[in-house]
């Protein structure tokens, strides 16, 4: 699970400089796409970063295309941030390669042993999810 963790960070970090973005851009745009549209307090929690790193981040993101604020209709003080992350095709023809070949090592495994890997992986983010809660929170005490 590190060799894989490691290689993930590796080839994010990789994907980041081919799209002329920092890395916490990335991630955040990462985020995004999993969350799907958050406010800029929520993005603050999950990333780490202070507020006014994520506003600075945010107007980033923005000028470049990945991102776009909206009025929170429930809240008229706050914004929320909108992945355009799929939008673009820069992205898209990245993460092709990637895609191709892990459709390929996919197709290699029984649908049985397919659900049993994504029940893995489902149940290892969940994990690791409540060990990054655990570690934000003694990190701040």
């Amino acid at each position: 699970m590190r060799g894989l963790g490691a290689r993930t960070v590796l080839y994010q970090q990789n994907v980041a400089a081919s799209l002329g973005l920092y890395n916490n851009d990335f991630l955040s745009i990462d985020i995004l796409h999993e969350k799907g549209p958050i406010t800029a307090g929520e993005l603050s929690k999950l990333t780490g970063l202070a507020t006014g790193s994520v506003t600075t981040l945010i107007d980033r993101l923005e000028k470049n295309g990945f991102v776009r604020r909206q009025n929170d209709p429930n809240d008229r003080r706050k914004v929320i941030i909108v992945p355009l992350y799929e939008n673009k095709e820069e992205v898209s023809r990245t993460y092709l390669p990637l895609h191709s070949a892990m459709v390929k090592l996919a197709s290699s495994y029984t649908v049985e042993e397919l659900e049993l890997i994504t029940q893995f992986l489902g149940k290892a983010s969940t994990v690791l999810e409540d060990q990054i809660q655990q570690l934000s929170s003694t990190a701040r005490n």
